[in-house]
């Protein structure tokens, strides 16, 4: 049972940090300004990471890859613990490949958070909040293609479910395909 409740509060921890590195990752490249509320929470909670990470890894192009870097840290720090509270029975070369997998299911939540609020900030009508223009902002450019192929059905855009299906397929396809390579 403490197996249990510290893995529970190291994936809740590590996926508000990590989630929040990848978010920096993702706003960055879509040139959102940080200066709204949801920049500087992304900022406040990553920065002890982020900027010393930027003297090491550069960017490339729009990517910042210190962001990147960050989280699959923290998702590798999260394994390793977990690996040593199991008592360290499995081989430790497993543990970056074990991170990949999870910075990927841990992209996949991200995105699937960000789509379930912005669904309903688009629901209760907060078109005036400055949280929901940069939610919207980061939401469009996954939805656009979406958007050309489903059409409005009596007004309603379906495009936010149907992203929300294929993000629960690729999960579902990713945790096979983790299950194949680790086993």
């Amino acid at each position: 049972m403490p197996y249990q409740i510290i893995s529970f509060l190291l994936d809740v921890t590590i996926g508000l940090l990590g989630g929040a590195c990848l978010l920096r990752l993702y706003m960055q490249y879509q040139r959102v300004p940080f200066g709204n509320p949801v920049g500087r929470f992304v900022f406040a909670l990553t920065d002890w990471l982020v900027l010393p990470l930027r003297r090491i890894v550069p960017a490339a192009g729009r990517w910042d890859l210190a962001s990147l870097a960050g989280a699959f840290l923290l998702v590798l720090a999260q394994y390793i613990v977990l690996w040593l509270l199991a008592g360290a029975e499995s081989a430790l070369i497993f543990l970056p490949v074990l991170a990949a997998f999870g910075l990927v299911r841990l992209v996949i939540s991200g995105l699937t958070g960000l789509l379930i609020v912005y669904a309903v900030m688009s629901w209760v009508q907060t078109g005036g909040s400055p949280l929901f223009h940069v939610i919207e902002r980061l939401c469009e450019p996954l939805l656009r293609p979406i958007r050309r192929i489903v059409p409005l059905v009596g007004g309603i855009d379906l495009s936010p479910l149907v992203l929300l299906v294929l993000l629960q397929v690729a999960s579902m396809v990713w945790w096979t395909i983790q299950a194949v390579v680790l086993h």
